[in-house]
């Protein structure tokens, strides 16, 4: 079974953006299932708006996933009127989709990361146990964390931060360079900006 990570962004676009690449999540994951592929939504950023999302991060597994990512990875043309400003012109939003290439860990250096333990705590506060089992890695060039206590044991919950890490480092990287396309959209008018994979047409309630 082959597996792969996927990420839809707004590039730190404005809110329409941000409102498409909840909109795509939707139908990626329609799609996936009509195609008997799994997916899942495991990491997002929320917009400021409701429904909104700065970006998301799918998980893939299933057969044949190279057709599937073909026919979204790229950049994708949302054409609709704004939902938040009535009057205003542009109906043409862009988001961009693109497969994460996860950090391994051997690319790592040590001296990048900070483990710390902490105690796992459950519902209203109490502890699920009195032993500092939960684990909080740190990407210090980054400023980037993550914590984990799902497991009982220290050294299961360090392996799963870390792996929720490689991720996120992931997404990260891959938002900074949308961010740079994006401005490039919203500084040329060339409707040909971003050669989209996909053009969608939608109402304005859709």
């Amino acid at each position: 079974m082959e597996k792969t990570y996927i990420q839809i962004t707004s590039g730190r676009g404005p809110a329409e953006c941000c409102r498409v690449v909840s909109k795509i999540v939707e139908k990626m994951l329609k799609e996936a299932k009509q195609q008997g592929i799994y997916a899942e939504v495991v990491e997002r950023e929320e917009g400021e708006l409701n429904r909104t999302l700065l970006s998301a991060v799918l998980f893939l597994a299933g057969e044949n996933l190279d057709t599937f990512v073909d026919s979204w990875e790229g950049t994708v043309q949302w054409i609709a009127q704004s939902p938040y400003r009535k009057f205003h012109k542009r109906k043409n939003w862009f988001v961009g989709v693109q497969c994460l290439s996860v950090y391994e860990e051997n690319l790592w250096n040590e001296s990048e990361l900070r483990v710390q333990t902490l105690k796992a705590s459950g519902p209203g506060g109490q502890h699920v146990n009195k032993t500092e089992s939960a684990v909080r890695v740190t990407h210090i060039p980054s400023g980037i964390s993550v914590t984990a206590s799902d497991e009982r044991s220290q050294l299961q919950n360090k392996k799963q931060a870390i792996e929720r890490l490689k991720i996120k480092l992931a997404a990260y990287e891959q938002e900074r360079a949308m961010a740079f396309v994006q401005s490039n959209w919203q500084n040329h008018n060339e409707l040909e900006r971003g050669n989209p994979v996909r053009i969608i047409k939608a109402e304005l309630d859709k």
